[in-house]
């Protein structure tokens, strides 16, 4: 590492190195995505330059001739509209600055209409109010709610494209309100009153009414909320037709970790996922998301949609220290679990740098949850909504809500909880699906260590299990960085490293106590990288 380099910023902002894909460091130099830096020289772009301060790279941003856009304090950085020339001239003022192409992210990538099945790919065609499932059931949350455990006194801030006006999840009990605040990240805008009817796409009233809607679905008498009683913040960072920016999505997060402690924020839901363009460590998103897990926020992230293919997982559900959730389908028969499959678009890992992931899968195939009927998805597909308030949808957007609900009952139930005592419960008390002679009926690359279960997470005693070997704190400073224990055999197939050179196979068993969650510093060793096929296929 450029130990001189740390040092200069050494009072602003760690300036995290940058390596492409190949490895091979690079400083200095406009790092940006073949489509921004081909642009004409009068031709503005939306990028992303990071720096010593914002301060500092405001005053070189509008020096050269630029507009800035956003300020990014969580990343030392800001957003702008720069030309090529433009690019070049903030560079040639000071060099050790890195501009980032602002990528567009999509809250849910999903397949042609023409490509939907009845198997769990895209929204679901089977409206049956004996087949559908609210997912409260079937991680035994609706045990928890016997109990007591509603998820009172947690607030989990969900970042999506708004809010849906529907009573059971805007209110709680004595008409007291549950959304503590609403932030409009594109507009940078902090809302005096709740704006209830934000969400014009659908996505973010679908994905809040899972984690948080106290209505009581009829089939079942449970709580379509996984955490019914939780209170909520909501930032919109996406469009109407579910798109979004870096820009927008870090500034989002960036405010909510601003406001944690004046509203309580315990657990941030992404339920969004973009294409990865470099290590985990030099995306200046995943570095907002690091540093929302290191100010003790419990990040859940999905895993992306673009399964089954290995190594599919997405931003920022790369970033190895937070949670990150596959996809998982009661196969229309919430009452039998025996039948359950991983859904068909799950996206599988490892990460380009080798991690294991997703940790874990939730329910995520044709939940039923709350959407208005006038918003972009409940009108392309109203053959999916049931006229009145409630719309089926799969996605792992829906799996991440289920588990941050999950993650508020835990956190209520036992406050004292960080983050990697979150995670570390959540894996361990996870049921992996297996076949009938007992061997992991699909790969940790694509369950992880099995389905949540709510109930046995709360009660959990595990410790020490999760980012063992991982130091947040050095990686975001730039000190090390680190890679997984994945590796890849001659024929094409993944398997991971474990003490002894043990091979985690179909017959491996949690309690065996091998944390498979382990990292090595990348400075030590990841000359194997090479054979995990470290490349992206640019979209």
């Amino acid at each position: 590492m450029n130990n001189k380099l740390n040092m200069t910023f050494a009072a602003g902002c760690a300036y995290l190195l940058v390596f492409s894909l190949l490895g091979s460091a690079t400083t200095g130099t406009d790092h940006v995505d073949g489509s921004v830096a081909a642009g004409a020289n009068e031709t503005a772009s939306s990028v992303i330059v990071q720096g010593p301060s914002v301060e500092a790279v405001k005053r070189l941003v509008l020096a050269a001739g630029g507009t800035v856009t956003h300020e990014l304090g969580i990343i030392c950085a800001v957003g702008a509209e720069l030309t090529k020339r433009q690019r070049e001239r903030v560079l040639e003022l000071e060099p050790a600055l890195h501009i980032h192409a602002d990528s567009a992210v999509q809250t849910s990538k999903r397949q042609n209409q023409d490509e939907w099945t009845d198997d769990e790919t895209g929204w679901e065609w089977n409206m049956d109010p004996e087949s559908l499932s609210t997912g409260t059931t079937l991680v035994d949350a609706d045990l928890l709610h016997a109990e007591g455990i509603r998820g009172e006194g947690v607030t989990v801030a969900v970042l999506d494209t708004g809010l849906y006006d529907f009573m059971p999840v805007t209110y709680g009990p004595g008409f007291t309100p549950r959304i503590l605040a609403q932030y409009d990240a594109a507009r940078d805008r902090v809302h005096a009153t709740p704006d209830h009817n934000s969400d014009a796409n659908g996505h973010g009233g679908h994905i809040t009414s899972i984690i948080a809607n106290a209505d009581v679905y009829t089939q079942t008498q449970a709580s379509f909320g996984i955490a019914p009683g939780t209170d909520l913040v909501v930032v919109k960072s996406f469009d109407r037709d579910g798109q979004g920016t870096y820009a927008d999505v870090i500034r989002g997060i960036d405010w909510i970790v601003q406001n944690m402690d004046a509203y309580g924020v315990r657990v941030l839901n992404l339920s969004f996922s973009a294409p990865p363009q470099s290590y985990y460590w030099d995306d200046p998103l995943n570095q907002a998301v690091m540093t929302a897990w290191q100010a003790g926020i419990v990040v859940v992230a999905s895993a992306g949609n673009l399964g089954p293919d290995p190594m599919t997982i997405g931003v920022p559900g790369n970033v190895p220290y937070v949670i990150t959730v596959g996809a998982m389908s009661d196969n229309w028969t919430p009452e039998d679990d025996s039948d359950d499959v991983l859904t068909s678009f799950s996206s599988t890992g490892p990460t380009y740098e080798a991690f294991v992931k997703p940790e874990i899968v939730a329910p995520g195939g044709h939940l039923l949850s709350a959407m208005a009927d006038n918003t972009r998805i409940a009108r392309q597909h109203p053959e999916f909504h049931d006229g009145g308030t409630y719309f089926t949808m799969s996605g792992t957007s829906q799996a991440a809500a289920v588990v941050s609900g999950t993650v508020v009952l835990m956190l209520q139930a036992d406050p004292s909880l960080t983050p990697d005592d979150v995670k570390c419960r959540l894996m361990a008390s996870a049921r992996p699906a297996v076949t009938e002679e007992g061997h992991l009926a699909y790969s940790v690359f694509q369950q992880g260590t099995g389905t949540v279960n709510a109930h046995d997470a709360v009660y959990s005693t595990a410790s020490g299990c999760a980012n063992q070997g991982l130091d947040i704190d050095l990686d975001l400073a730039d000190v090390e960085h680190y890679a997984g224990l994945a590796r890849q055999a001659d024929d094409g197939t993944y398997h991971i490293l474990g003490p002894n050179g043990f091979v985690w196979s179909d017959g491996f068993v949690w309690s065996d106590g091998f944390v498979w969650s382990d990292g090595f510093v990348w400075s030590d060793a990841l000359t194997e990288a090479a054979s995990i096929n470290v490349w992206v296929e640019q979209e």
